[in-house]
């Protein structure tokens, strides 16, 4: 892996092929649902969509878990109906939400045809469901320093950023994206109890390696307000 100057805490974890990273990953947040199901009737997993975690999502559905009190939610959503190719949630089901993994409980942030900004009141419900803090987050990264839907040139940025904020799920607007988005918000996101970054390529570590050089400018780079303790970069070529 190339040598990052990554703030203090946070934790670099690589292997040669994303499946061999995705078996270490599996490994990492089976262990962490387990030790929180020992403890908690239930346990959250929030995840992201792209094709970055698909070989994670084949991995983690045949651990051995207690899935009937698992929590599946994701980080964000485009506004799209399932049928459609670029929705999260059908990609979810299909790689996921397999075998034993089957009787997790999946949150869902688009269930119906409303509008996404009337459906707001809705999906704070549903977000509401979700453990507080959530157990495992699992985020990726654009190569405009993005995660979640939480995107440079949104104009919901701020307030989706704003640590005092009470919004869980916001609705986002970026011009850069073909669809309107929904995400959950910086403080449920940040409260995470453990918050992995699952990157691939080497595009994802320069990217990281930019964000890396100003870490208090997010509004830049949204990934940098995670750049800090208690953060996990899980990376393969």
């Amino acid at each position: 892996m190339p040598e990052l100057q990554l703030p203090e805490g946070v934790n670099v974890h690589s292997a040669q092929s994303p499946e061999t990273l995705a078996e270490t990953l599996a490994d990492h947040v089976a262990e962490c649902l387990r030790l929180r199901l020992a403890e908690a009737p239930a346990a959250t997993l929030v995840v992201s969509g792209g094709s970055t975690p698909l070989p994670f999502f084949r991995a983690l559905r045949k651990k051995t878990l207690e899935w009937g009190r698992v929590l599946i939610a994701l980080a964000d959503e485009r506004w799209v109906p399932e049928t459609d190719a670029a929705s999260n949630a059908a990609l979810v089901k299909k790689e996921l939400l397999q075998a034993e993994a089957a009787q997790a409980r999946f949150v869902l942030f688009r269930y119906s045809d409303e509008e996404a900004v009337e459906a707001l009141p809705k999906l704070e419900a549903a977000a509401t469901e979700l453990t507080d803090p959530v157990d495992v987050l699992l985020l990726g990264m654009g190569n405009d320093g993005h995660t979640a839907s939480l995107f440079p040139d949104a104009p919901e940025l701020d307030r989706a950023m704003d640590r005092r904020g009470q919004q869980r799920v916001m609705v986002m607007t970026p011009p850069s994206q073909a669809h309107r988005r929904v995400t959950l918000t910086l403080p449920v996101l940040m409260q995470a109890r453990f918050k992995v970054l699952h990157l691939k390529g080497q595009d994802k570590i320069a990217t990281l390696a930019r964000a890396a050089e100003a870490p208090a400018d997010w509004s830049a780079m949204p990934i940098r307000a995670f750049l800090r303790a208690g953060l996990h970069v899980y990376w393969s070529p």
